[in-house]
């Protein structure tokens, strides 16, 4: 029999909240102002669920609600990433054009490329801070400023004397680059337990677009004339295009992004709202992640993957038109089929992850078939047919490009409870230092021996990063959380059974961080 005393307070335990998937433990479960039981997962080695009892300690479940402005937050953002992934790319694409327009060697253009790589590891640790601090909307609005900013410095450089301020323009735009670690944060932010690999695929997506039309369009704006004042009149077209975007994206990000819905679109991120900023340390967090050892595993094997990725896409008009001169418009042709097959990879990776989980198994399979696609790439691109590099090409894109929202995803499942944004710009960081490795040794292998040596090259790096992925120990630490948390079905003293469902890497912040 249930006292009238305990059933009162079990009704007002529950008043308010949603009765289709809330539930609050009864208040003889709280030891004290608000706080309750830790949920323990145990050692990041126990696979061993935890019983019923502990299941039930939970922190008291609040309303949530999923927003359509959700998927207009996340168009805003993918636009952005879009219009600055195209920044980047609209120099190495036509590499030749401009190396004769600024009379500049090799090494100069490439890094107007490399530039954007290099920025993004002193600014890591700071805007990292200023991400778990302040938000993800003043890390966009201030990356947008600076695309923005830079795009207009570079539409008064288009002539042969003004290299050094085409330069400083492309670094304002590489400052822009600090947006990178937030696809899988805006993800977990907006987005429920069963859409957040889609999400954060699709947020990626607009890098990977920005990436595609940075390959398509400098060749067509810009065609290889001989007149260096035509030539010269081409380039400011497009400079003034990209600033017109940058420009009309900026008023986009100032005026319509936001930094979080209302309400919380899972139990996850509404836990993490109640938690004050004393009891989180950006410091222990960075050193957590550290001491993560199958997280720092696959930080290098991401860096090996994705700056093999950066490094072809900057080289990519040197090896094609060592090949086949005169293919300028083909290269650009070429690279475009490389993301756009990656965007379908992306979106397919999402799509997987969100209904199967299976994130080591899908990560080595990316790897290794990434392997297999540079490996034809490398093989076929002197056979002298443009339809087999288009081929190979796609085959390689699909797989390599298609790895980045995968590992964003397979770090936050590693590093849980750890803040998302953090190991996403860890991944980052160790993908533009070895872009910058891979870019430049590369171009000095293949100006020595050719394209042949400088892919193989990458194919050996490639090989190691698919034997370091297969050794990464798949502790799918959120995973462990979610299971027990929507498994356990916990009978209240009131008589109900409700489902206990939760989600995201954020909350394990709560329940390790609230002591009983």
């Amino acid at each position: 029999m249930i006292s009238p005393d305990e059933f009162s307070d079990d009704w007002m335990d529950n008043i308010g909240e949603n009765r289709g998937n809330v539930w609050s433990p009864p208040r003889k479960d709280r030891t004290s102002m608000g706080e309750y039981r830790r949920l323990s997962l145990g050692d990041s080695s126990d696979t061993s669920e935890p019983s019923a009892p502990d299941a039930a300690q939970l922190l008291p479940l609040i309303e949530t609600k999923l927003y359509k402005r959700r998927w207009l937050m996340l168009f805003i953002f993918s636009a952005f990433s879009m219009s600055n992934a195209f920044m980047w790319l609209q120099y190495g694409i036509i590499s030749n054009i401009f190396l004769r327009f600024y009379g500049i060697g090799t090494l100069a253009v490439d890094w107007l490329s490399m530039l954007f790589l290099l920025t993004y590891i002193p600014l890591f640790l700071p805007v990292t801070w200023v991400l778990e601090n302040r938000g993800v909307r003043e890390v966009v609005v201030v990356a947008a400023a600076f695309n923005c900013i830079g795009a207009w410095i570079k539409t008064g450089t288009a002539i042969p004397n003004m290299f050094a301020m085409t330069f400083f323009g492309q670094f304002v735009c590489s400052v822009a680059t600090i947006y990178m670690g937030i696809p899988s944060r805006l993800a977990s932010l907006w987005f429920g337990e069963q859409e957040v690999s889609t999400a954060c695929s699709i947020a990626v997506l607009g890098t990977q677009l920005g990436i595609a039309i940075g390959f398509l369009l400098p060749p067509i704006l810009v065609p290889n004339v001989d007149d260096v004042e035509e030539l010269g009149y081409h380039i400011r077209i497009m400079f003034y295009i990209s600033a017109g975007v940058a420009t009309f994206i900026f008023i986009l990000v100032v005026i319509l992004f936001q930094e979080k819905p209302e309400l919380p679109p899972s139990q996850a991120q509404a836990q993490a709202r109640n938690i004050s900023p004393d009891e989180y340390s950006y410091t222990a967090s960075i050193l957590n992640l550290l001491r993560n050892k199958p997280f720092m595993i696959l930080m290098v094997s991401y860096g090996l993957i994705i700056g093999s990725f950066y490094s072809i896409s900057t080289l990519l008009n040197r090896m094609i038109i060592e090949h086949y001169p005169g293919e300028e418009v083909n290269a650009g042709r070429i690279g475009l089929t490389i993301v756009v097959a990656g965007m379908a990879g992306s979106l397919i990776c999402g799509i997987w992850l969100d209904r199967t989980k299976t994130y080591k198994q899908t990560s080595l399979a990316v790897y290794f078939f990434s392997l297999i696609g540079m490996l034809f790439y490398t093989f076929t691109l002197n056979l002298g047919y443009l339809w087999v590099v288009f081929i190979t090409a796609g085959i390689l894109g699909f797989f390599m490009t298609g790895y980045l929202p995968l590992g964003f995803e397979f770090a936050v499942e590693l590093t849980y409870p750890e803040s998302e944004g953090t190991s996403s710009g860890l991944l980052n960081c160790s993908a533009q230092i070895f872009g910058i490795i891979f870019t430049i040794s590369q171009g000095k292998i293949i100006d020595r021996w050719g394209t042949l040596a400088g892919n193989i090259f990458l194919c050996i790096f490639l090989l190691i990063g698919t034997g370091l992925t297969a050794l990464i120990k798949s502790d799918l630490r959120r995973q462990k959380a979610n299971l027990q948390k929507a498994e356990e079905q916990t009978v209240s003293p009131t008589g109900s059974v409700s489902s206990v469902q939760d989600y995201g890497a954020t909350t394990g912040k709560a329940l390790w961080q609230r002591q009983s």
